[in-house]
């Protein structure tokens, strides 16, 4: 019976990984837009619930304008495009995280699932943050500081443009105990570290949060102050996961063979996270 070359197991290998890849990102793409097909009846009463922070703010008697003559139709429209996007994103990480698992280590598989969810949880609670926060404050504030003599009358794909971008801006401010967790995770950075160079982080903080916002200090510092209080709690958590390291038995030692497998722990452990077909041939020519 003829067997199979190295070459062609390779390939066929590749192309089912390609398929696989390809279902997975129809699979993301079609929820979608699954969720825009229910939500774009809706979108012009989406637009609206966005617009509140702003048309509270406005002078009594004064409303959005569309300069536009397809305004009033695409901008509720990709609203809800991009609502649809955001709500689609668990489902889609779910997919990103169902093709990558096969080929992680146990313990990999146990850190990413977790920081895939809290990243999520934590986006959601930065647009949150934005509307029910920075907008009340920041918008009056837009609108109490314009000239005299001049009328706010803002546009509605402009104020879309503005919203996107600081739900965007916020929620990935938010993630900033992710990122700090994982890089203590793996051993890029190191808690205590951090915490000394905090006067930098807090310079950072501000400067990015300039380069994210309006440029005004109002919003630049509405974001700044919970990168910071974010980035403290990113640091208590760090710690806790340092002190599990060291406390464990081995300390430090134990934590090297943890990162640095043997080949036969690495073969074990791809044995146990994936069975390929190919398994019981290899063991009959053993």
């Amino acid at each position: 019976m003829a067997t199979e070359s190295p070459l062609e197991t390779g390939e066929g290998s590749f192309l089912s990984h390609l398929i696989e890849l390809r279902d997975r990102l129809l699979k993301a793409v079609l929820s979608i837009g699954v969720v825009f097909a229910a939500l774009v009846y809706f979108a012009n009463d989406i637009y609206h619930l966005v617009a509140l922070p702003l048309l509270r703010a406005l002078p009594q008697g004064t409303t959005l304008i569309a300069t536009g003559v397809a305004s009033p139709f695409f901008t509720p429209i990709k609203l809800t495009f991009w609502l649809s996007l955001f709500l689609a994103i668990p489902f889609v990480l779910y997919q990103i995280w169902a093709f990558v698992a096969p080929g992680l280590y146990r313990h990999e598989r146990k850190m990413v699932f977790p920081l895939l969810l809290s990243s999520t949880l934590l986006f959601y609670a930065g647009m949150a943050f934005a509307y029910f926060v920075v907008f009340p404050i920041a918008f009056p504030f837009f609108i109490g500081s314009a000239p005299q003599g001049v009328q706010s009358m803002p546009d509605i794909s402009a104020y879309l443009d503005i919203v996107l971008s600081m739900f965007f801006a916020f929620g990935v401010a938010f993630e900033v105990p992710v990122a700090l967790v994982l890089m203590v995770a793996i051993g890029v950075v190191d808690p205590n570290s951090l915490a000394k160079k905090r006067p930098y982080i807090v310079v950072w903080a501000f400067v990015i949060a300039m380069v994210l916002t309006p440029p005004d200090p109002l919003s630049q510092t509405l974001l700044a102050v919970p990168m910071l209080v974010l980035f403290e709690v990113g640091l208590l958590i760090g710690r806790w996961i340092k002190r599990k390291k060291t406390e464990a038995p081995g300390g430090d030692e134990e934590d090297d063979e943890w990162r640095e497998m043997s080949e036969e722990e690495m073969d074990k452990e791809m044995d146990t996270a994936d069975e390929t077909p190919d398994s019981g041939e290899a063991e009959k020519k053993e």
